[in-house]
């Protein structure tokens, strides 16, 4: 398992596992199906990769992959709003999986966007300008390892946000 490393003013490694985990003292909402339902027996990383391999038909290393890159998505674009990012269609899969929870979203948005909830305002036309690899780069500059391969198959076919609608991705 890899762990959060901080030195003073520098992070070397942030986990989205760790991160993800991190929102169950925030769930408030829908608790029941949340922690207790059948088929929730572990944690919230464990939930969400279980829903993306029920409704994604995805191996579970693909959903670990995919949910990775979409909570460090999800992550940086809280922490950095003025930069404007975007994701192919398969992170986009899991940005979907875990705003579609919606419990679990707001209580990301709660623990890492100052209690605010963070908007998803997508454009209907996708771009082909390279915004998908640019992101990938300012994921990596937030402390992020991302998953090159995940990132340059669809480097060319964005699924960008509305950066124009206050507080949204």
């Amino acid at each position: 398992m890899t762990v959060l490393l901080e030195t003073p003013g520098q992070t070397a490694y942030r986990d989205p596992r760790a991160l993800l985990n991190a929102v169950r003292p925030y769930v408030k909402e829908c608790t029941y199906n949340i922690f207790e339902a059948p088929g929730n027996e572990g944690s919230l990383w464990d939930r969400e990769i279980a829903l993306l391999m029920r409704d994604n038909v995805m191996v579970r290393d693909m959903a670990e992959r995919v949910l990775g890159n979409a909570v460090m998505y999800l992550i940086t674009a809280m922490e950095r709003p003025e930069i404007h990012l975007g994701v192919g269609k398969t992170v986009d899969i899991g940005v979907h999986q875990i705003i579609l929870d919606s419990p679990v979203y707001f209580a990301f948005c709660h623990l890492y966007n100052s209690g605010q909830y963070k908007h998803h305002a997508p454009l209907v036309v996708r771009r082909s300008d390279g915004l998908v690899l640019r992101t990938a780069d300012v994921l990596r500059e937030q402390g992020f390892d991302t998953d090159e391969e995940l990132w340059a198959m669809d480097g060319a076919d964005c699924s960008p946000c509305d950066d124009k609608v206050p507080d949204s991705h």
